[in-house]
């Protein structure tokens, strides 16, 4: 298999010292050597959640995590769900498995109506469950304004963070966020199959013991008291994620998220130079996402023409849209270990495809000059 540069939203494009940190020799979950590990994840996950609460890791994807989210906490009789996305959506379908739910539907892209918000709690909801970075979309959806509204009706906040938490600012303690989910494949660089949930302890209140078995976030915070997992954890990832830890810690969280903007920021400059339409409506509570831009297909080119182009010329994958929005959106990830380099690359693909299309015209400087600020 030939290798290739991934520009998408999760997974991400390894680090060296992440792939080898898998290659080594297996170690027993249950030694001392995984308890190491295990202890040092656990704790090195929670100023990327700007959290002092509960971290359970499950081994499982994203969504596993928003299952056990969900599920663990499902004594609640009514949730609010927002969707402006395919991730909120999918947040409101886990949802109304386990309880009432009162879905808030906004057209993918746009912004969140606070009000309409409002409006659904005061209905009697007991929790809402919103996502901070809509990735199918590309926008940063107002986690303090909901938490803000939430806390006036004593409701419990349930945040998918999966493409923000270690690449954008999340403060889950001084928010009032009292769950939150990361997936090991997005902003922290590692590779897919880990999902971290970090608990305030207010949640426990709502704690439902017809839980499934494996997505039991109680099991799994009591196991970490030993530093072990209940079953059997992927060890390799484990391993991997430590590394991917590791390389934050000597970034620093701050530099890592400042670079997480400025590589957005110069893919919007770019986009904007070019003529292209960013694909988010925004309103004063909402902004565009620091880890994913979404633009609009431009007049006259296919989707199979861009990304398809770039994937067999250039060996570089972006996203397109997702349902509804397939063929007119592409997606450019900006989040995980990459560079400068890697951003200008993609750029520069795009662009030369674009312009024998005569669909843009040259506009890599734009993002060249945000760059500097790196």
């Amino acid at each position: 298999m030939k290798e290739g540069l991934l520009m998408i939203p999760g997974p991400v494009h390894l680090h060296e010292r992440i792939i080898r940190a898998m290659a080594r020799q297996m170690v027993s979950h249950r030694s001392g050597d995984f308890e190491e590990i295990f202890s040092y994840c656990i704790e090195a996950l929670k100023p990327l959640f700007g959290t002092k609460g509960d971290i359970a890791i499950i081994s499982g994807s994203g969504t596993a995590g928003m299952e056990a989210a969900i599920a663990s906490f499902s004594s609640i009789k009514k949730f609010t769900c927002i969707d402006n996305g395919k991730f909120g959506e999918r947040f409101a379908k886990i949802a109304s498995k386990y309880s009432e739910v009162d879905h808030i539907r906004f057209e993918w892209g746009k912004s969140i109506d606070l009000d309409a918000v409002e409006a659904s709690l005061a209905e009697g909801s007991e929790a809402v469950t919103f996502v901070h970075n809509e990735t199918s979309t590309g926008i940063l959806n107002p986690a303090e304004g909901i938490v803000r509204i939430a806390k006036k009706y004593d409701a419990l906040v349930i945040m998918d963070g999966i493409t923000s938490v270690g690449g954008d600012e999340v403060k889950m303690d001084e928010w009032g966020v009292d769950v939150a989910v990361v997936g090991s494949q997005k902003c922290i660089g590692a590779p897919p199959g880990l999902a971290a949930v970090a608990i305030g302890k207010k949640a426990w209140d709502y704690y439902n013991e017809r839980v499934p078995f494996y997505l039991d976030l109680r099991s799994y915070v009591k196991k970490a008291e030993s530093n072990q997992t209940p079953y059997t954890p992927a060890v390799p990832l484990f391993l991997a994620l430590a590394e991917a830890l590791k390389i934050i810690e000597e970034e620093g969280l701050e530099e890592r998220i400042k670079r997480h903007r400025i590589l957005s920021k110069a893919v919007r400059a770019w986009a904007n130079e070019a003529g292209l339409d960013l694909f988010p409506e925004l309103n004063e509570y909402s902004g565009y996402s620091n880890t994913v831009t979404a633009i609009k297909m431009p007049e006259g080119v296919t989707d199979k023409e861009l990304r398809g182009t770039l994937r067999e010329e250039f060996g570089i994958t972006i996203s397109g849209g997702q349902e509804h929005l397939k063929g007119k959106i592409f997606r450019i990830g900006t989040m995980g270990n990459i560079t400068k380099f890697h951003v200008l690359a993609t750029l520069s693909a795009i662009e030369s495809i674009l312009i024998k299309k005569k669909a843009i015209k040259p506009a890599l400087h734009a993002a060249v000059e945000v760059m500097e600020e790196i």
